[in-house]
């Protein structure tokens, strides 16, 4: 057998033991999410809505500023007011997400079951499901499923994505600066804890893009308490920062004062550009943070 010939078998059993690790990791990562969205689901209304579309939806009582030619007769004469016929809105909307997958987000503290980033994977594929229920088309920004696209190969296509991390990782995070939808919406999941001129000027250029969505922080408790104590040495997962201390707590204050200036900085711009921020910690319920990213999702409508 040549060499080439060795060389082609090989490369054939490496791309189909990848292949079969990802795929065996699809399942479980979907299973998650529907569950988790099937919990949301049975919380909320939908994404229904007034607007232009042929599907009746409901009637209203006229108020000043309705035109005669809206209001419905028929549903009027049976009443002592005047009645309005909406339909429902049938304009799928878009939805970009991003899903930090830099080394800093396989973090997780001594108590933590799960790390970072396999919570921003699950609110990003939970999320998902319930945005294609509706109806709306999804993209998972940075990926081989970064076109916006609805259905459930489209949810396939963000597992898979999801399923493994690229090589190469950065040890911080920044979204790409990808070409949004005009009027889309977008979600950012990460601990936003890179540099302050990397992450930022990502997140104003989805902005400018006349783009509002929500900034999920998610954090692990021991980033936020700090209980580090005596001779301590710091490393990214990455290993590109590495720093010792033989006073760890005495480095707790000022830890604590730039946590909660960042924090104060992704709040302002969420204020500035009509966009949203939640603070997300591992240790609390995902049901909780996904309810609140699908009805601000509704909201900035």
């Amino acid at each position: 057998m040549s060499g080439e010939t060795l060389d082609k078998a090989k490369t054939a059993v490496l791309l189909r033991r990848d292949s079969e690790k990802i795929a065996g990791s699809l399942p479980p990562l979907l299973a998650s999410a529907e569950r988790l969205a099937a919990t949301v689901a049975m919380g909320v209304h939908g994404r229904r809505r007034a607007g232009i579309g042929e599907t009746f939806w409901q009637y209203r009582q006229a108020v000043p500023g309705d035109v005669q030619t809206a209001v419905d007769w028929r549903r009027s004469g049976r009443s002592d007011h005047l009645y309005i016929r909406e339909m429902e809105w049938e304009a799928a909307q878009t939805v970009s997400i991003w899903a930090d997958d830099a080394a800093a987000m396989d973090y997780k503290g001594p108590k933590a079951q799960r790390t970072k980033r396999d919570r921003a994977i699950l609110l990003s594929l939970a999320l998902s499901v319930l945005l294609v229920k509706a109806g709306e088309r999804v993209s998972l920004l940075g990926t081989d499923a970064a076109q916006p696209r609805t259905g459930e190969n489209q949810l396939r296509r963000m597992a898979m994505a999801m399923a493994e991390p690229r090589e190469g990782r950065p040890d911080f995070g920044a979204p790409p600066k990808a070409k949004f939808q005009a009027s889309g919406r977008a979600v950012f999941l990460s601990d936003f804890m890179g540099a302050r001129d990397e992450v930022f000027p990502a997140l104003i250029h989805a902005a400018d893009r006349n783009v509002a969505g929500c900034f999920v922080q998610i954090v692990d408790e021991t980033e936020e308490v700090f209980p580090f104590d005596g001779r301590t040495i710091f490393r990214s997962i990455g290993g590109s920062v590495e720093f010792e201390t033989q006073r760890a707590r005495g480095l707790r204050d000022a830890y604590r004062d730039r946590l909660a200036e960042r924090r104060e900085a992704l709040e302002t711009m969420a204020r500035r550009t009509g966009w949203q921020c939640l603070i997300h910690r591992t240790s609390e319920s995902p049901r909780t943070a996904l309810l609140w990213l699908y009805m601000a999702i509704g909201g900035l409508r």
